[in-house]
């Protein structure tokens, strides 16, 4: 199997593409791994329209039957949500997807690289991965930074997800020379709160501001980075942190006692968070996704006008 082979766009993406419009990836596990059916579905379809509805053309990515697929069918965003064993791809698990034909939903590291392949960059999630709590001893510490550093992809989240260690992978972005900034807000958020006691990097105001930073990154200076525009949740639908820090210890606790490692860590402790928080979590966790995808709908328009 050949690259061209490899990689499926969908007609309407390539399109855009083709003509310089914008474009927004959004990644798949969210769908096979995130919530059940047919809620999955239901939210991904949500996703796409309110990237169109922003002025965006949305490239949900999968690897199905190892083939990179940028953009997804009604049919496809079915079959990654009822589908059993979808495994959860990196970016490491792609070569070994495509060799064996096998389909994968991509996390955030794995959505940039193919997002990148397509030519996309602008790409909204819920929050980005990082350091987690502990990596001194475990080395625990999320491929989407290393992506982050080597793909030129701007990454829209509501920042690193809360069980994370946050600090820490602020430093480590910092050590990458990964550009970070936070839009509308000196400090940094913190997934399900808007705040996290830690100081934003940089602010900007509003897509953009956002987009002209893009420039400056890839078309003036000529990095080869990825950006992270933390995008702080909703007022309205926030976890204050001084609230949901209890439940988030606590669910650290019970992944050190059922000896909880690897991939498993991330979507374990946020299923424990929503039992904990009655449901709560998952609400705040919908909302950010939805304002992420408005957000990076409105910086994609933003870029594409600075390209033209």
């Amino acid at each position: 199997m050949n690259a061209a082979h490899s990689l499926s766009i969908l007609p309407a993406v390539a399109e855009a593409l083709a003509a310089g419009h914008p474009v927004v990836a959004l990644e798949s596990t969210i769908i096979s791994h995130g919530m059940p059916y047919p809620q999955n579905v239901q939210m991904a379809t949500e996703v796409e329209g309110i990237v169109r509805a922003n002025g965006a053309t949305p490239a949900t990515i999968a690897v199905l039957d190892g083939v990179c697929c940028v953009g997804l069918d009604a049919d496809q965003l079915e079959r990654l949500g009822t589908e059993h064993g979808v495994h959860k791809a990196t970016t490491r698990d792609l070569p070994w997807l495509i060799a064996t034909q096998a389909t994968g939903a991509t996390t955030v590291a794995a959505t940039m690289r193919i997002a990148a392949l397509a030519g996309i960059r602008v790409f909204a999630t819920g929050g980005i991965g990082g350091v987690h709590r502990g990596a001194a001893t475990t080395f625990d510490i999320s491929a989407d930074l290393t992506e982050l550093a080597v793909t030129p992809v701007a990454v829209v989240s509501a920042g690193v997800k809360s069980i994370l260690d946050i600090r820490l992978t602020l430093e480590r972005l910092e050590t990458l020379g990964v550009p970070v900034v936070v839009n509308g807000s000196d400090e940094f958020p913190s997934f399900y709160s808007r705040e996290s006691g830690l100081a934003a990097p940089h602010r900007l105001d509003g897509a953009a501001a956002l987009a002209s930073m893009l420039h400056a990154t890839w078309n003036v200076l000529g990095l080869t980075t990825g950006i992270s525009i933390a995008n702080p949740i909703p007022a309205a639908d926030e976890i204050p942190a001084s609230e949901i820090s209890a439940f988030i210890e606590e669910a650290i606790v019970e992944l050190d006692v059922q000896h909880v490692s690897g991939q498993d860590v991330t979507p374990f402790l946020l299923k424990r968070i929503v039992e904990r928080t009655a449901g709560r979590s998952l609400v705040a966790n919908l909302a950010l996704v939805r304002n992420n995808a408005a957000t990076a709908a409105a910086i994609a328009v933003e870029y594409a006008k600075l390209q033209g």
